[in-house]
């Protein structure tokens, strides 16, 4: 039986990436496009847009190679510049709004999402989110960052993160309880 090997060592793929090897890049390109489109999706809505920010993406990624000290993931490194990515077009697209107005309290919501509720329509009710909300939201609740990171990156105040994504945890709790009900379901 002969053994083939999936992942080629990745370090040396990197290092030949780095030196203009298109069969690397090509490569790296197919190990983890996958998974970039995926990121680059939870921002951008339309899947078009996402895949031109996943290019644009990757574009980042070959041409700062050297940039990648071996330090973490390389997987990890690369959704950080997807997320950057995302985080411009949506910014030249001028779609970002942060509404100032501050709640005074940011208490935890009740989570009583059902089970059987799939991803696709999980993926779209947030993408349902007004478009400040969400890209709190998708920063603090599935990319793990903090609110003091996310005020620095999307340049608004801690406060604002907060009541973004506390809004958007109570817009997304209505529109689950809605569908939970039957009344007014998308």
């Amino acid at each position: 039986m002969k053994v083939i090997q999936l992942f080629k060592n990745e370090s040396q793929l990197i290092k030949r990436a780095a030196q203009n090897n298109r069969e690397a890049q090509q490569q790296l390109y197919e190990n983890h496009s996958g998974k970039m489109l995926s990121v680059c999706r939870q921002y951008v809505k339309d899947m078009h847009y996402a895949e031109e920010v996943m290019l644009n993406g990757f574009f980042k990624v070959f041409t700062h190679l050297d940039d990648f000290k071996g330090e973490g993931s390389f997987e990890g490194w690369i959704r950080k510049i997807m997320v950057r990515e995302a985080i411009s077009f949506l910014r030249k697209k001028k779609s970002l709004e942060f509404p100032e107005d501050e709640f005074a309290g940011y208490g935890e919501t009740s989570n009583n999402i059902d089970e059987a509720l799939s991803v696709a329509h999980i993926q779209q009710l947030i993408d349902n989110l007004p478009e400040g909300y969400k890209l709190v939201f998708v920063l603090y609740a599935v990319e793990g960052y903090k609110h003091q990171e996310i005020a620095k990156m999307l340049n608004i105040t801690e406060g604002t993160s907060k009541s973004q994504l506390f809004k958007a945890r109570k817009m997304l709790q209505e529109k689950l309880t809605k569908k939970e009900t039957g009344y007014g379901a998308n």
